[in-house]
């Protein structure tokens, strides 16, 4: 036998476990929105609550363009390909004079209002395909639904602020930074400026209709209601222990800029949504839903009649405000539009000629409220009509009746949350201007519902 040299026994290196991957891309992906809606409060301060959105539109198209190759859209989407094709057609007719109209004027203001609403159009489409191009494992749907739920959050304390503080204003960054000749132009200065109501006499004494963190009033409802479903998923039903128990008091508090905003289309939009879910859960549930939704109809019947709500409404129906006004608006919209160009519109609003009833009539330095307003205001489907014509109009209105007729079947949470914001933009068309936060919002609800469905079938199709 020969003797053999013992072999040397080297120890193993430890194995560090690699990171799972996509895990920083994932972790990367969705900041744009991050940035938005996490600061929005202080963008609204810093006078960048509607800038901020176009300013992160630009890294999103970055995103997309880097995936262009694999890059896709949901059904539907070439009626909104059409829609903003339309809308850019409206710059021939920017200084074409509008029956009814004041004749002439216009220049650069009239230049910004259609700049703006058409980067708002273009931003919110980004924004629609940068959320519908990512996959869940990159950025997860709870993920962006716990963004617009704190959105929720952060428009109840805009609205208690409102309520209680309705004379606080601020001098924004922006209007320090900007121009004097844009700082104060009355368009732009609504947007920069940070107020957090706007004072009203609807019920014949002067009330606070909170505002705060937005533009007007009515987006400050319409957020709302869009940003309510989302709160319901991400803090109520999908939420922490934390989440949970701090939800039922955010509601209650958030009831009170509700109900004495006396804004009567986000009353009807909470009860549209509510009877949508409702009538989902009797469907997917049967008799337990029915008990449930007994239940809960009998305490939220007994806390309306024992709160304020009542006696507003009835005040607010004895004074209807400006139902005439909007009613001749309307009227005066759409029959200058017939008259004076039915297919492309005039590319942004008009300020109307007299007051609606004579021509000698309007707003005076000590009765500005003897105006009217302009043509194509008090309601975005009047808008459409106005400055895109019944072509651009009926392409936007396709598109979104499309995305709501495939998704108001899903049994997905991002589903229906998706299909009451549908529902409610629908309601909202007719009485608010819904350029801004607003369009943002029911475009990432569509992306969402669009990329959970997307996700479903692909998990249907057999390998």
């Amino acid at each position: 036998m020969t003797a053999t040299t013992p072999a040397i026994v080297r120890p193993t290196p430890p194995v560090i476990p690699a990171a799972p991957p996509g895990r920083r891309a994932r972790s990367r992906a969705g900041w744009p929105l991050t940035v938005v809606f996490l600061g929005f409060p202080l963008w609204w301060v810093l006078g960048l609550g509607a800038l901020i959105f176009m300013i992160m539109a630009l890294p999103m198209a970055v995103f997309l363009y880097r995936r262009r190759a694999t890059l896709v859209v949901p059904r539907g989407f070439g009626a909104w390909l059409l829609f903003l094709f339309w809308a850019l057609l409206g710059v021939a007719v920017l200084w074409a004079d509008a029956p009814g109209a004041v004749p002439g004027g216009g220049g650069v203001n009239r230049m910004l209002v259609f700049g703006w609403r058409m980067t708002w159009y273009l931003s919110c489409t980004i924004a629609l395909l940068y959320v519908g191009n990512l996959r869940e494992d990159e950025l997860p749907s709870d993920r962006i639904g716990r963004l617009l739920g704190y959105m929720f959050v952060v428009t109840t304390a805009g609205g208690l602020l409102g309520s209680f503080f309705p004379q606080l204003q601020l001098t924004s960054l922006m209007e320090m930074v900007l121009p004097q000749g844009l700082a104060t132009n009355d368009f732009l200065r609504d947007a920069i400026h940070p107020k957090t109501a706007t004072m009203e006499t609807i019920t014949g004494v002067m009330q606070a209709r909170p505002m705060a963190p937005f533009a007007y009033a009515n987006t400050w409802g319409a957020a709302y209601a869009f940003f309510l479903p989302y709160f319901g998923i991400t803090w109520i039903v999908r939420g922490d222990k934390w989440r949970r128990l701090a939800a039922g008091p955010i509601l209650l508090v958030s009831l009170w800029p509700v109900v004495y905003s006396l804004d009567r289309g986000l009353w009807v939009a909470l009860g549209l949504i509510a009877a949508f879910v409702i009538l989902k859960m009797i469907l997917w549930r049967g008799g337990r839903a029915i008990a449930w939704t007994l239940v809960v109809l009998t305490v939220g019947g007994v806390v309306a009649a024992a709160s304020p709500l009542p006696g507003l409404i009835e005040k607010r129906l004895d004074n209807p405000h400006s139902n005439n006004r909007r009613y001749l608006l309307t009227e005066q919209t759409v029959r200058s539009t017939l008259a004076g160009s039915p297919v492309v519109g005039f590319g942004t609003t008009r300020n109307v000629q007299g007051n609606l009833v004579t021509l000698g009539g309007g707003s005076r330095p000590d009765c500005k409220a003897c105006g009217a307003p302009p043509l194509g205001t008090q309601g975005h489907l009047w808008l459409l009509i106005f400055a895109n014509g019944l072509v651009g109009a009926a392409a936007f209105l396709f598109f979104f009746a499309i995305r709501f007729v495939r998704h108001w079947r899903d049994r997905s949470a991002y589903g229906m949350a998706g299909c009451c914001a549908l529902l409610s933009f629908a309601l909202f068309t007719l009485i608010y201007d819904l350029v801004e936060v607003p369009l943002y919002t029911v475009m990432i609800a569509v992306a969402l519902m669009w990329r959970a469905q997307r996700d479903t079938l692909k998990s249907r199709v057999p390998r």
